[in-house]
């Protein structure tokens, strides 16, 4: 995404009519004409390809742990695509995206979806409303789904729902529309965030490290009883297939349009997970002298990650240092939980945050206009190679604002939820240690 300013101007196939209260007059005036369908048909194979992201998490995660807990890690992944898509429709969207917005927060304008139709939307006036909403729901639901996995093997479903919609209003909202909205305050600071490097990757990773501090260790942390390989590996490489192909979506798609710049962000995003997977690689070939089929996935989300906020700035050569870069921090990032003393179960906090933070900074640097201008519209100052010096220093600004709003607002939150689960215990955040001991799948799952 990334905001439009400066740039050739954008001339529809007919100007926007605009009257209408309720987005377009669809009853007097073919909306379509306003509207390129190739790029229409683009956005919506991009909605779907983000989509399919979602069970790849669950895949993900179910593989990498016990199999006593892995079917309510897929429950989850799959359950949080429900809960925010209805938040979004309810009010999410409206506080995200609405085209009266603040600095910080959007208004109510489009609560539950009202008057969002045929009007050019606040990410590009290329594509209407309704679809840019529908587009963006995904990224909502699928940074949901990241941070719940946080609750493995050891975390009630019923709190882990109810956090999911409200960290979705309370975090991720805000943290969009600071973002993205052409009124956020990042934005106006000409922060650079294609695809969502701070609110959709350290968002998710920075709540998944207060909700793994909030839950408290697993029984047996610590000793030969957690000393396990991942309970079905196969699981592990059918999620992240699905990941690699909904990311093609994911960041391409974030150019909300048809056109060279969606063109680069795929080259760019395949280029950054082959290079991540094969570092990550040889790093543990290095320590373990065999290949790691985990670790070559690991490492392949990694570079994923990474090239997330970069994808429609930067040009390929640099992908291969996201990678790089990427492959490297992440996979010594894994350590991070021993110095925390957390057990983040399944390292969301090393990928994703830590790899959010790669991807922002490294975009400061090898951002450029020339490759933003591949949509015919964009403009941006550039990175530090463009010789926007200051661009380090914002994409760094942005970075440690969004971890310190979702960690400290994801304390506050999972704290709340465990304070009424102390009156009414299905709200209790952990469940019994002999409930752990049997495993989630059986004493929370049908």
């Amino acid at each position: 995404m990334g905001s439009i300013s400066d740039g050739l101007p954008y001339v529809p196939l007919e100007p926007y009519n605009g009257t209408s209260p309720t987005g377009g007059d669809s009853e007097n005036y073919d909306l379509n004409v306003f509207y390129e369908s190739g790029d229409i048909a683009w956005m919506i194979t991009s909605t779907a390809l983000v989509l399919l992201m979602i069970p790849g998490v669950g895949f993900f995660y179910s593989g990498l742990a016990r199999r006593k807990s892995a079917l309510s890690l897929i429950w989850l992944s799959i359950m949080a695509t429900a809960v925010t898509s209805f938040q979004w429709f309810f009010w999410g969207y409206s506080l995200a995206f609405s085209h009266q917005a603040g600095n910080y927060i959007g208004a109510l304008d489009n609560f539950g979806l009202m008057n969002v139709l045929g009007q050019p939307s606040v990410g590009s006036p290329k594509i209407p409303d309704l679809l840019f909403a529908v587009y963006q729901g995904m990224f909502a639901a699928i940074t949901v789904a990241l941070a719940v996995g946080a609750a493995a093997e050891r975390g009630r479903m019923l709190p882990c729902v109810v956090f999911m919609f409200v960290w979705s209003t309370l975090i991720y909202d805000p943290i969009a529309c600071w973002t993205w909205n052409p009124s956020g305050w990042v934005n106006q600071l000409h922060g650079l965030d294609f695809a969502g490097g701070t609110p959709v990757h350290i968002s998710s990773g920075s709540a998944a490290l207060a909700y793994s501090f909030m839950l408290g260790k697993r029984t047996g942390h610590g000793t030969q009883q957690l000393n396990y390989r991942p309970h079905n590996v196969t699981h592990i490489v059918i999620g992240t297939v699905f990941l690699w192909v909904g990311w093609f979506g994911f960041n391409a798609g974030s150019a909300l349009g048809a056109n060279l710049r969606a063109v680069m962000a795929a080259v760019v995003t395949n280029l950054a997970a082959c290079v991540g997977g094969i570092v990550w690689c040889l790093v543990d070939f290095r320590l373990e002298h065999k290949w790691s089929t985990v670790g070559f996935c690991s490492g392949i989300v990694a570079g994923l990650v990474a090239i997330t906020p970069g994808s429609g700035y930067v040009p390929a050569w640099s992908a291969v240092i996201y990678g790089t870069v990427a492959g490297l921090s992440c996979n010594y990032a894994t350590k991070l939980k021993y110095l925390l003393n957390c057990d983040d179960a399944l390292d969301i906090f090393a990928v994703h945050a830590v790899g959010g933070l790669v991807g922002n900074l490294c975009t400061g640097l090898f951002a450029t206009d020339h490759i933003a201008h591949l949509d015919g519209t964009t403009h941006i100052l550039g990175g530090f190679l463009d010789h926007h010096w200051v661009q380090p220093a914002i994409q760094l600004l942005d970075s440690a604002t969004g971890f310190a709003y979702s960690f400290g607002g994801s304390t506050i939150i999972l704290f709340c939820i465990d304070m009424i689960g102390k009156v009414w215990t299905p709200l209790k955040l952990r469940v019994s240690e002999s409930d752990e001991l049997l495993g989630i799948d059986d004493c929370e799952i049908v």
